[in-house]
């Protein structure tokens, strides 16, 4: 399995961040056609006291490297990268990798 993960630098306005990322971003992403799974999680600091290096992270998977580069160049991929400026105010990062399953997740569906 291949995986996209996005991790979101923390925004000038928390509240504004994740309006626009559930109400604009999310609706806009969910337009992309062949994701084979897609997890997001706010950040939790494993120091008490600091903050976490992260705001939101972002998991977007396929079956291949190919598959997600075709899923990427796609006109709704493109739409969907194009609105990450409009919201992520504390930058993004984005790394990919082949990820191994050594013991596989059950999420529950929101």
């Amino acid at each position: 399995m291949y995986r996209l993960t996005v991790m979101y630098g923390h925004p000038e306005d928390p509240a504004e961040f994740d309006r626009y990322y559930h109400e604009v971003h999310i609706p806009l992403a969910k337009q992309i056609k062949g994701l084979t799974g897609w997890t997001i999680g706010k950040c939790l600091s494993a120091e008490a006291g600091s903050p976490p290096p992260y705001y939101l992270i972002v998991s977007l998977y396929a079956e291949s490297a190919a598959a997600m580069q075709t899923i990427l160049e796609s006109p709704e991929g493109q739409a969907t990268i194009a609105d990450v400026p409009n919201f992520a105010t504390g930058g993004v990062m984005f790394m990919y990798d082949e990820e191994e399953v050594l013991i596989p997740v059950q999420l529950g569906t929101s």
